[in-house]
């Protein structure tokens, strides 16, 4: 039997396909698009291709994230925070607190043996997330890879007071005037967001080992910075985007196996008939 999760998020779209011994057979990443089930169908043949299956050989596929409603070919959806829980669990056994920063929100889960105690979410505002960093980066002229490696060079950080994307510009630009190094100035930056998602986890009772995900958790200046803050280790993912798609593979699996054990073996007929319904 084949699994995939597929989590279509607000910027990125990301694709997992495990087989029964929880082996990553393939894993695919690219931008969310604004047709997000043209797009799903895109990434998913992506994945499939570099697995070597077919959609006939799917056993169980589970959408997830914010465009997990336009899947047309997922057998169920289930909430992100779920799958991220499911899926951190696995590579982090260990782990009791998850913080994700993806392109537009933030969330802090908390869990156990790979279960969902608790959250909590920010996605009123953009403050702090990708989205928030790509707009900084535009307006200093660099690419956003470069801000961690960089802010790792400070001596003495300079407070950020708010990071509201047009106050934060304007306090960025003035500490720039003022002859203050970049290093110095990003490694507020990052302590300033570090501070911010902290301030909302906190109600959770944070507690090690904690984990970062979602695309910022690439930025090492982040994570100095969330480490400086909390005093402890932050464990990032080898690939912090696809914990969600993970998880969602690894549910797909577990409901495939409880099927199985009431005598309802999966029939991939209906998702291939919604399919083709869908596309023609």
């Amino acid at each position: 039997m084949y699994f995939a999760g597929i989590d279509i998020g607000s910027t990125m779209t990301k694709v997992v396909v495990l087989d029964e011994g929880n082996a990553v057979l393939a894993q695919i990443i690219g931008p969310t698009g604004a047709e997000h089930r043209r797009l799903a169908n895109k990434v998913m043949e992506e994945a499939l291709l570099q697995a070597g299956l077919s959609f006939e050989q799917m056993t169980v596929i589970i959408a997830t994230g914010y465009g997990r409603f336009n899947v047309p070919f997922a057998d169920r959806q289930v909430s992100e925070l779920s799958c991220h829980a499911r899926g951190v669990s696995m590579l982090f056994p260990n782990s009791r607190t998850i913080i994700d920063i993806g392109g537009q929100d933030a969330k802090g889960i908390k869990v156990k043996n790979g279960k969902l105690l608790e959250f909590v979410m920010n996605d009123k505002c953009a403050a702090g997330t990708g989205r928030f960093l790509e707009v900084t980066a535009k307006t200093l002229g660099l690419r956003m890879e470069e801000f961690g490696e960089i802010s790792l060079k400070s001596t003495r950080k300079v407070a950020i007071s708010n990071i509201c994307t047009v106050f934060a510009q304007n306090e960025i630009i003035d500490h720039l005037s003022k002859g203050i190094a970049l290093e110095d100035i990003l490694a507020g930056l990052h302590s300033a967001i570090a501070g911010r998602v902290i301030s909302m986890v906190k109600k959770l009772n944070i507690e090690p080992d904690v984990v970062l995900t979602g695309g910022v958790a690439k930025n090492a200046g982040v994570v100095k910075a969330f480490e400086e803050k909390l005093g402890f280790c932050v464990f990032v993912p080898e690939e912090p985007l696809i914990t969600g798609a993970l998880g969602a593979a690894i549910l797909g699996k577990e409901s495939a196996h409880e099927y199985l054990l009431e005598g309802k073996p999966i029939s991939s007929k209906e998702r291939i008939l919604k399919e083709v319904a869908f596309y023609g």
